[in-house]
């Protein structure tokens, strides 16, 4: 079984202390664990995106599954570059798991940045721009692609003192990843 590690902890200080860890849990459940950072590129080179991009497209390519920290990362959602591995992921066929560290409603996430205007329950920014409110812990179209591919959401009731270092969902989703 080969696991696609998504997330942002390959932007994290101690990125490759957590891929270790990922990586060894992965182990411990039988499987083979490809973290992003594992790649080998050339930072200082003219298109080291592009080799990150292709670095990372391969692993995919190579996984079974892929398990998404989804955690929220510079905003009130999920990070951008690890949203679009889940669906690659998930437009490949592969089975697909994530987890959050924060289980607020997506809309209580967006509260925490801008004012919301609630105008008989449709719910607006300070810019006039809906805000998605389905009760759902991020985008409709990540929750359902984890629910459609794989496995629901992972959340813990209470978000941990440090969502970053945290791996207890992350460990849930191996588990559950184990038993397919």
């Amino acid at each position: 079984m080969n696991i696609y590690l998504a997330g942002p902890d390959v932007f994290l200080p101690n990125a490759a202390e957590i891929g270790r860890r990922k990586v060894a849990l992965c182990k411990r459940y039988g499987a083979h664990g490809f973290f992003p950072l594992d790649n080998d590129v050339d930072v200082k080179a003219g298109d080291a995106s592009r080799q990150i991009f292709h670095g990372n497209e391969a692993m995919m390519t190579r996984c079974d599954i892929v398990i998404a920290n989804l955690t929220p990362f510079r905003g009130p959602s999920a990070d951008s570059g690890t949203v679009f591995e889940l669906g690659f992921m998930a437009g490949h066929g592969k089975l697909c798991f994530g987890y959050s560290n924060d289980p607020a409603p997506y809309v209580d996430r967006v509260r925490r940045m801008t004012a919301i205007n609630d105008n008989d329950g449709h719910l607006t920014d300070k810019d006039g721009l809906a805000v998605e409110n389905f009760g759902l812990t991020d985008n409709l179209m990540v929750i359902h692609a984890l629910d459609l591919y794989g496995s629901p959401l992972i959340v813990p009731r209470e978000a941990p003192s440090d969502v970053w270092q945290d791996l207890t969902s992350f460990e849930a989703c191996l588990k559950l990843a184990a038993s397919y």
